[in-house]
Parts: C-alpha cells; sequence; structure tokens
C-alpha cells in the first residue's frame, strides 16, 4: 500500500491573514467594518480574479 503524503501551505495563508489583519487595523475601521472587511472582500477579490483567467 502506497503512503500519500499531503503538503500544506498553512504559512502562506498565514502571512497573508496576518496582512489582513495589519490592514485593517491600519485603516482603523471600526469593528463591523473590520468583521465585514474580513467576511466580504475575499469574496468580491474571488470573483475579480475568476472573471480575469
Amino acid at each position: 500500500m502506497e503512503r500519500i503524503k499531503i503538503e500544506n501551505g498553512c504559512s502562506i495563508g498565514l502571512l497573508w491573514a496576518a496582512g489582513w489583519l495589519f490592514t485593517i487595523g491600519f485603516l482603523q475601521l471600526a469593528f463591523w467594518k473590520g468583521v465585514l472587511a474580513i467576511v466580504l472582500w475575499p469574496y468580491y477579490i474571488g470573483v475579480f480574479v475568476a472573471a480575469r483567467f
């Protein structure tokens, strides 16, 4: 039986999340605007990128 090793690019995701939280803090967004930024912006970025490719 073969073993399959799955490598996870977790460090890139953590770096992205840290940058995202830094940006929200740098812009001094209110709490609920920060929550909306975390929830909605990845969706809009995905739609934008999907339309380009």
